[in-house]
């Protein structure tokens, strides 16, 4: 009776994996990339000073971006990573293309846009300024006058503006060949009078990412203050509670999304205020603020920040967090969110990465990775053979013990453990390398799902970007039919062939003596090839290689172990 109850509840446990994953998957675990990357939505743009709405200047009506950047006077931005303009009227840097990366694997797409000017769909720009009483500041009506006509690498530029009572603006601005922005806010008083200026930078977005925010996967308002990393504050939260605002000596603020970053960076020994803003209905702000100076007659005052804009690659966070003074940028490589094993993620992409360098294939890197770590792991999966083999040889005595006591459960909990520590048997031993598989198996998962250097990397035929789901479905007769299956029947060629090597790998294994151990064996690899269908099919290439190599593994040992593979009898 217990048996066929059990056996009940194994199947309605698994048809509530199978049919409730979806929603688990999507809430927990986001899926893999999808085909296109698109970056924000929205209908209006926000934007001004941080000590005003954010909306104030936005205009309510969506204009076409090609006919927004002719209708203003512009400074070009050439870089091997960027492309773009300077807004002159109120200095905005709201033009940002990626040219390195594409929206989709076709040739024809076109590259990544991150930053679109005020007034257009998705807009998304950042801007610097200062405020003070009585100070006639710069606004976003500001028309600026521009020292060239091209920023580059190697020729800076300089905006200015006088506002013809006594103070001159200048903004002097820099790129270098990856995606940072230096930039030099300096303010010269010619009047009789001294006056207060306060130096602010801010970064304007409208909408929300379209990469989802779980507990996995952080996007939206992101920062690091006195030195930690700040996940906890995301748009839904600034809907919710409004703005919110971190007193901080070094470090930075922006937004992130899965793969890009716009991060404000003051100077890493000056203390700032970091605030996240909320406008009107989809518009969102992240700016910050230095403490007010007093400029006197005759004086000039200048401070230096930067404005990181572009591709989260982890290299590049790594060497501008390592540089020297005065760059050294607090926790910069926490804009990719490692989550809990950090310790040991960094480790395995580092090795991922080296892989890949030397062979120039990410999919045999990662079955190059699975070699290393079976290779590593081997010793401790021959301790659990070990523990297999002589789990095994007690079972009779076990079986003898469950039929003798089985209307008395605590003496038969205390034989068992008589006869565990006679026979020197740890029941726990052989779970050792599954509870060591975990970490690096999530490690992974958050490798490959969130470092940008494996965006669109292709493996081998059908497969064209290991960093989203197999695109060869079953159900559309592998794209045959004209038609997409839902998510959790979109099982692909990779979903198929972890099911076949899980169901292997169990026939591999002796038959269980307990039929509702058999039963749940026997559903566990149909279970998993729906679970794992939607997931990145790097991660599949990985759990597929790491299978095969399993089962070798395990022909080898049960020849050294004999009793493994020989059905065990109850005397």
């Amino acid at each position: 009776m217990d048996d066929k109850r059990n056996i009940i509840l194994a199947v309605v446990l698994s048809a509530l994996i199978l049919f409730g994953w979806p929603y688990i998957a999507q809430r927990f675990f986001p899926a893999a990339n999808p085909p296109a990357t698109q970056i924000q939505g929205g209908k209006t743009t926000p934007v001004a000073s941080p000590n005003a709405d954010p909306a104030a200047d936005s205009p309510t009506a969506i204009r076409d971006r090609g006919a927004v950047l002719k209708g203003s006077p512009r400074v070009a931005i050439e870089t091997p990573k960027l492309q773009g303009s300077i807004n002159l009227k109120g200095a905005r840097i709201d033009d940002i293309v990626l040219p390195t990366y594409r929206e989709t694997i076709a040739k024809t797409s076109p590259a990544i846009r991150l930053y679109s000017p005020g007034g257009t769909r998705d807009a998304y720009f950042a801007g610097f300024g200062w405020s003070g009483a009585g100070l006639k500041g710069p606004d976003a009506n500001t028309v600026w006058t521009a020292s060239g006509s091209k920023l580059t690498p190697t020729t800076p530029v300089t905006l200015s503006w006088n506002n013809g009572a006594g103070q001159l603006f200048e903004i002097g601005l820099s790129v270098d060949k990856d995606f940072m922005f230096t930039v030099n806010q300096k303010v010269i008083n010619s009047s009789s009078g001294p006056v207060a200026v306060q130096p602010y930078g801010y970064i304007s977005r409208d909408g929300h990412s379209k990469d989802p925010s779980s507990w996995t996967i952080h996007t939206g308002p992101i920062g690091v203050f006195n030195n930690k990393a700040n996940y906890d504050v995301n748009f839904q939260d600034l809907d919710e509670d409004g703005n919110q605002s971190f007193p901080s000596t070094g470090g930075w603020i922006g937004f992130t999304d899965k793969y890009w970053l716009s991060a404000l960076v003051p100077d890493q020994k000056t203390a700032f205020t970091g605030q996240f803003r909320k406008g009107a209905g989809s518009q969102y702000q992240a700016d910050y603020s230095l403490t007010p100076v007093l400029l006197g007659a005759g004086k000039a005052v200048s401070q230096t920040s930067r404005l990181f804009v572009g591709a989260k690659e982890v290299r590049t966070l790594e060497a501008y967090q390592d540089a020297p003074a005065p760059l050294g940028i607090s926790l910069f490589d926490r804009a990719i969110d490692w989550g809990w094993f950090y310790w040991f993620e960094k480790p395995i992409f580092s090795l991922l990465h080296w892989l890949f360098t030397q062979i120039g294939n990410f999919g045999v890197a990662i079955i190059c990775l699975t070699l290393i770590v079976r290779g590593i792991m081997f010793p401790v999966a021959q301790r659990q053979f070990a523990s297999m083999a002589a789990m095994r040889a007690v079972q009779p005595k076990l079986k003898a013990l469950q039929e003798k006591y089985k209307d008395d459960k605590p003496k038969l909990q205390q034989e068992m453990m008589e006869l565990y520590k006679r026979e020197k048997v740890n029941p726990l031993a052989g779970c050792l390398p599954i509870f060591l598989q975990i970490p690096i198996f999530f490690a992974l998962y958050k490798v490959l799902q969130l470092t940008i250097e494996m965006r669109h990397q292709p493996f081998v035929l059908w497969i064209k970007d290991l960093s989203a789901p197999d695109p060869l479905h079953v159900l559309n007769l592998f794209g045959l039919l004209d038609f997409q299956p839902p998510a959790f029947l979109a099982i692909g060629v990779l979903a198929i062939l972890l099911g076949i090597s899980m169901w292997l790998q169990f026939k591999l294994n002796p038959a269980q003596m307990d039929p509702m151990q058999q039963q749940i064996f026997s559903l566990m690899p149909w279970m998993m090839m729906f679970v794992m269908a939607p997931f990145a099919a790097g991660l599949l290439v990985y759990w597929i290689t790491n299978n095969l190599l399993s089962m070798a593994q395990q022909w080898w040992l049960y020849k050294r172990h004999p009793v493994l593979s020989t059905p065990a009898t109850a005397k």
